[in-house]
């Protein structure tokens, strides 16, 4: 099993990044905004999940052991692969994906390529318990749907990309107007 890697950056896509160590050049599929973070020449250590198939072995990378965490708990779901999970990841952050488990928002993952509301509702019901117990259950407040903050972002004129940009980077507490005020700021700074 590899657990990790580092190395350096010697190439990108979308959605993996090379990671050049040791005289050989690793394929590593990672999430969008991770892949959008880094540049080719920088230096990258990366958590790794290995998924050993019969006519091949990839490898899914994540900056942080949180992220690998959840996605292997989200590939324990039936019906959800290694890039469906990916794929869930790249939508947003854990903590929006948590909530939208706790409050069983099933638009958050039926946006997401390869899954329906079947496979929606038996991720929302097959993690709830376990979300809890890794300590990722909400805190005190009812989570904000993340739908309204990018229905809100859309209607003020942003395009899609930028919304999804904006959202790892706001705190998901309190109001739905609070958390647009923090995305506004977080726009308005670039």
């Amino acid at each position: 099993m590899i657990a990790s890697i580092t190395g350096v950056v010697s190439n990108k896509e979308q959605q993996s990044l090379v990671v050049e160590t040791g005289g050989i050049g690793y394929k590593i599929f990672t999430t969008q905004a991770l892949a959008a973070s880094v540049r080719i020449g920088e230096n990258i250590r990366l958590q790794t999940y290995l998924q050993v198939r019969e006519d091949a072995m990839v490898l899914f990378g994540f900056a942080q052991k949180a992220e690998l965490e959840f996605f292997e708990m989200l590939i324990t779901v039936s019906g959800v692969g290694p890039k469906v999970a990916l794929s869930i990841l790249s939508a947003g952050n854990i903590d929006m994906i948590k909530d939208a488990i706790a409050a069983g928002d099933v638009a958050v993952f039926t946006k997401v390529g390869g899954v329906g509301r079947k496979t929606a509702e038996k991720i929302i019901v097959e993690l709830k318990e376990k979300v809890g117990a890794l300590g990722y259950a909400t805190t005190g407040s009812t989570p904000v749907s993340s739908d309204l903050l990018i229905q809100a972002l859309e209607q003020l004129g942003y395009s899609n990309k930028e919304v999804r940009e904006v959202l790892p980077k706001v705190k998901r507490e309190g109001s739905v107007e609070d958390q647009l005020r923090q995305a506004l700021r977080i726009l308005g700074g670039r």
